[in-house]
């Protein structure tokens, strides 16, 4: 392999590279977060798909929301935590760290499985240790964009980004519940492991820019942050759009519950039509990631309508049961998804100063994930006791108000509209 250093391009050809090939740094580390993000969604579905059709007799629905809320419930608990650690330390040895500690936490619980007698209450607490490395991993990444690529870069480096959860819903969903069903919980955990340690070693190899005259390579900003609870107070413009999707989350986030539950008592399906389900959700996500900065409009506005279609998408399953439909459904909700979230966290990069995004991206983690815990709790406990088609009904019916509170806010001057930089 050649040390010598890449030939200069002109900006006709960075114009038509990708990011992720013309920015190495940022390629490995973007690679890392898909690796990680696909890890913790495989064990996620996995495991949910485990306990549905393996693991408990009863009470499916509240076993699977359980487990689902335990997963989300670092994000929201550790914010402060993780706003200081991300605040204080280089970027580069968190995102590491993350990342190692989480392969450590997956090789112990295969090794576990592996033996046999495996309990509940062991994948509960790996399912939470994940979470939480991932609780690290994701806002330092959001936080360290800047440090990776050019300012010209951010939109395109965010859709990037955003698309790592599509991506891992793709090749999670596609893994996870397969996995169970060939190799069990062992097998599950030994893939998590073996992606969560190559994470570590591709964030380990990128090389971040300084970040100003004289700053040490790899070091976060120096100036102070300010407290936590003073920075969304600060940017009412984002605080309502937060509540909005926080609202939104409560049940657009329960489509992880309620999918394992409508392939067993809907469609009659194993680990394979889970695998397609997800699999669905996730190409429709990676498709809105890229399609997202495309969107017309100012973001409020398009995002009220991603929202309504979203709600339409995820409402159509509990009237049309046949598997294309359904999985057609969730390509549409996985774009409106995607597509909605590339034009609002490229708008907070922009709107947020940069002495609070390190807080401002723990919070908006914190804030979007803590109805998450909510929904899967809410969601799996009415799937013991009504069909998984009125609770798909619930969903779409459930966004409207969230769609059109958030078609309502008036926009500041600084807004950009669709397409602007």
């Amino acid at each position: 392999m050649t040390t010598a250093p890449p030939p200069v391009r002109t900006g006709a050809d960075r114009r038509r590279a990708p990011l992720v090939l013309r920015n190495r740094a940022f390629g490995a580390v973007w690679l890392g977060q898909v690796l990680t993000q696909a890890a913790v969604r495989m064990f996620q579905v996995g495991t949910a798909w485990w306990i549905v059709a393996y693991a408990v007799d009863d009470a499916r629905g509240l076993a699977s929301g359980l487990f689902m809320a335990a997963c989300t419930l670092p994000a929201v608990a550790l914010a402060p935590v993780v706003a200081s650690a991300v605040a204080r330390f280089v970027h580069r040895s968190v995102l590491r760290t993350a990342a190692a500690l989480a392969g450590g936490a997956s090789g112990a619980l295969a090794l576990w499985a592996s033996g046999g007698g495996l309990p509940l209450a062991a994948v509960y607490a790996a399912g939470l240790a994940l979470a939480a490395c991932q609780a690290f991993f994701d806002p330092c990444l959001t936080t360290s964009v800047p440090e990776l690529v050019d300012d010209a870069d951010i939109e395109t480096a965010t859709g990037f980004e955003l698309s790592t959860q599509s991506l891992a819903g793709l090749g999670g969903a596609l893994l996870g519940a397969l996995t169970v069903d060939r190799a069990g919980v062992a097998g599950l955990a030994s893939g998590c492991a073996a992606a969560y340690l190559g994470a570590a070693l591709l964030v380990a190899s990128a090389r971040f820019r300084t970040v100003g005259p004289g700053a040490v390579a790899d070091a976060p900003a120096p100036s102070r942050p300010r407290p936590l609870r003073r920075i969304l107070a600060e940017l009412p413009y984002v605080r309502r759009i937060l509540v909005c999707f926080t609202a939104a989350n409560l049940f657009t986030a329960a489509v992880f519950v309620v999918i394992p539950l409508y392939t067993r008592s809907v469609l009659a399906g194993g680990g394979g039509t889970v695998a397609l389900l997800e699999a669905s959700l996730g190409t429709g996500t990676l498709v809105g990631a890229f399609t997202g900065a495309r969107m017309p409009g100012r973001p409020t506005v398009a995002g009220a309508y991603g929202l309504g279609l979203m709600a339409l998408a995820l409402a159509l399953p509990g009237l049309l049961t046949h598997r294309a439909a359904v999985m057609g459904c969730l390509v549409v909700a996985g774009w409106c998804a995607g597509a909605v979230s590339v034009r609002f966290v490229a708008l907070f990069q922009r709107l947020v100063p940069a002495a609070d995004k390190p807080g401002f991206f723990a919070v908006m983690q914190a804030v979007l994930g803590a109805s998450v815990p909510v929904a899967s709790l809410a969601f799996g406990l009415a799937g013991d006791f009504v069909s998984p088609q009125v609770l798909c009904l619930v969903q779409g019916v459930g966004l409207v108000p969230a769609a059109c509170a958030l078609a309502l806010l008036e926009s500041p001057a600084a807004e950009p509209a669709g397409g602007e930089r």
